[in-house]
């Protein structure tokens, strides 16, 4: 099974390369590819680490090489955030970066699972679908965004706040990735009990942690080793489900039903073809119901805005 990582010479890219060079299964291949021409000298270096999973290195104009039959294709490639920045402050160069990428894989490999890192996902993931679409090609089942960075922090810092194992503790997330639309279900916790005062504190903490981090580097960078560890766990989840290992759930943001927007982050069950099945987030508390209605205009603006980048 081949692997590919797109934007892989960046600071998420190149953590991602590292722990999937590490984790994938025996039988699979790394395919790294970057504009910059550092990009063939990183997956030199990677394949010095003795693990089963070769890596090749491709740049400038060979990304359809790095992209022939791949099976998974991430998309981390695109500008960071910066101080001041939020992430529709991206939308002006990540949008077009995603969409000439998008266009590629339509053509190389249509028939991968492709899973967009690059922010805004919100919009992001919708110009990725109207290009699929417009190439003929679109499966919903196959294209993903990426939220599990807000699943991972969610889980943390419940632990942290707890004095539990955060390996131990889960947290679905739903709704999208930014801001106010990233909504943790903290009622849902297993054998956690978190205070009115504590969900108060720990959601917009969960919301708002990349300018959390944004902020800790001064200005040198965004969140790029969580994001590649959160990024490595949902590949990993998604290639052991390809494979045929039943119980694979993640959450992501993917078309389901519309029913609250066309593209929305909830926990799904991986399988062979992609997503097997979208389950329900159940139910909410009061808090919770409060922040999903109170979210949905700002998702599914970003929604449209993708939309409308795509059809230009």
């Amino acid at each position: 099974m081949k692997v590919a990582v797109i934007g892989a010479a960046g600071g998420i890219g190149q953590a991602l390369a590292l722990l999937l060079k590490n984790q994938l299964p025996l039988g699979c291949e790394l395919a790294l590819y970057d504009i910059a021409p550092v990009t063939p000298g990183v997956a030199v270096d990677l394949s010095h680490i003795p693990t089963p999973v070769p890596v090749t290195g491709f740049a400038g104009d060979d990304l359809p090489l790095a992209l022939e039959g791949a099976d998974v294709v991430l998309i981390s490639a695109g500008v960071a955030r910066k101080p001041g920045m939020d992430r529709s402050d991206l939308f002006n160069v990540n949008a077009g970066i995603v969409k000439s990428l998008v266009e590629q894989v339509a053509v190389t490999c249509p028939n991968a699972c492709l899973g967009i890192i690059t922010n805004p996902v919100n919009t992001t993931v919708a110009i990725a679908a109207e290009v699929l679409k417009k190439a003929g090609v679109y499966n919903k089942n196959k294209l993903f965004g990426v939220t599990t960075l807000d699943v991972i922090r969610s889980e943390t810092f419940v632990g942290e706040l707890k004095n539990r194992n955060p390996l131990q503790v889960s947290v679905p997330v739903i709704g999208g990735h930014s801001g106010v639309t990233i909504l943790p279900l903290l009622s849902q916790v297993q054998d956690i009990e978190l205070t009115d005062d504590e969900v108060a504190v720990l959601t917009p903490r969960i919301q708002n942690a990349g300018t959390e981090v944004v902020a800790a580097k001064a200005g040198g960078g965004s969140a790029t080793l969580s994001m590649g560890q959160a990024a490595c766990r949902f590949a990993l989840s998604l290639v052991r489900a390809l494979q045929g290992e039943n119980g694979m759930v993640e959450c992501a943001y993917v078309e389901g039903d519309g029913r609250y927007a066309r593209f929305f982050a909830q926990p799904i069950l991986l399988g062979k073809e992609g997503v097997e099945r979208i389950f329900d987030h159940g139910p909410l508390s009061s808090y919770e119901q409060n922040a999903l209605e109170s979210m949905l205009e700002t998702l599914r603006n970003d929604i449209t805005l993708g939309e409308e980048f795509a059809q230009k």
